[in-house]
């Protein structure tokens, strides 16, 4: 299967400096990531809040030009290409916001907002073109009929016609991967269905792949029941695999405690789940990490061994960052 994205061993680090602060603070985001996406499939990544989601949906982006480590958009290393290449290149992977007010231009109509875009990467398509363009975008989205929705702007429009927008405004460019960040945190819970069944039409029609970045996993399991799932711990994946494989049978102990907490509909999920009586409920810190597990502080299952580097295990097709996964789920 053609890859469509590539990240290899990716670190992102930043430095805290200022004349408050007693000493420079050294802040290791993301660490040894490493993660391929394939041409038309969907990939939940999840995490609890401040674990590098959003970060790495930047690098993927070209947003945020990782520390160290390669970013390889359909084979080529993107930080190698000249400026031009790689503004071209980036067109095929877009980014969609968590908040689509802020993401929106206030003062700019819809199809102002919708226009410019196609308008600066498409410079051989007529006015005629660009504005017929844009009426079968917002058919596409599920914005009908266009007419009604081309002159507002963005604060007329609820969140979900706002998240609408900026699918149409990603899928003008043909990308061949979209990255979600949380696209359907701040929507009523009612139109949350609409927009996740949205992205699977676009998924399956258009065959463009999909990063979803989100802390829900019940909406991780909807929109990627046929994909994969990566789960994400203080700036590493700590698991990843298919996702009806990772959610019913959880190797790393922090993947079990996350999926223990949400309440299940499903009497085999309930009766399998692991209650797991974690030791601590403050999420760690990014500073001055050690080289060892980074669930350590909060496992219960933690041991001197766990201080070490540790390699990722295969248990099935799921790949693990847990030195003890295979004798906890034996």
């Amino acid at each position: 299967m053609k890859k469509v994205v590539e990240l290899k061993n990716i670190n992102m680090a930043f430095e805290q400096k200022g004349k408050f602060l007693q000493r420079e603070r050294h802040i290791h985001v993301l660490r040894d990531v490493n993660l391929d996406i394939y041409a038309g499939e969907i990939v939940a990544v999840v995490g609890e809040s401040g674990c590098g989601k959003t970060t790495l949906g930047r690098i993927i982006t070209g947003i945020l030009r990782p520390t160290t480590g390669e970013v390889l958009v359909e084979g080529e290393n993107i930080y190698k290409f000249d400026i031009k290449k790689f503004f071209r290149t980036r067109e095929k992977v877009q980014f969609i916001q968590q908040d689509s007010y802020a993401a929106l231009n206030p003062v700019k109509t819809i199809a102002a907002s919708l226009r410019a875009p196609i308008k600066y990467h498409y410079r051989h398509k007529t006015y005629l073109q660009i504005e017929t363009q844009i009426k079968e975008l917002l058919v596409k989205v599920g914005l009908n009929p266009p007419a009604q929705f081309l002159s507002k702007y963005p604060h007329m429009l609820s969140g979900g016609q706002r998240q609408r927008i900026l699918m149409a405004r990603a899928i003008s460019l043909d990308p061949a991967l979209i990255v979600a960040d949380e696209p359907v945190s701040m929507i009523d819970v009612s139109m949350r269905r609409s927009i996740l069944n949205l992205m699977s039409e676009l998924n399956q029609s258009d065959n463009i792949s999909f990063v979803y970045i989100t802390h829900d996993l019940a909406t991780a399991r909807y929109i990627a029941q046929n994909g994969r799932i990566v789960v994400m711990y203080l700036g590493e994946i700590v698991e990843e695999g298919k996702i009806d494989e990772v959610i019913a049978n959880p190797c790393h102990p922090y993947t079990q405690a996350l999926i223990a907490t949400v309440p299940t509909p499903d009497p085999k999920i309930a009766r399998i789940k692991k209650e797991i009586p974690i030791k601590s409920m403050d999420l760690g810190s990014l500073e001055n990490r050690d080289e060892g597990c980074v669930f350590f502080d909060r496992c219960p299952y933690a041991s001197s061994e766990c201080k070490a580097k540790i390699d990722y295990l295969k248990i099935g097709d799921t790949k693990v960052k847990c030195i003890k996964a295979k004798e906890l789920n034996k």
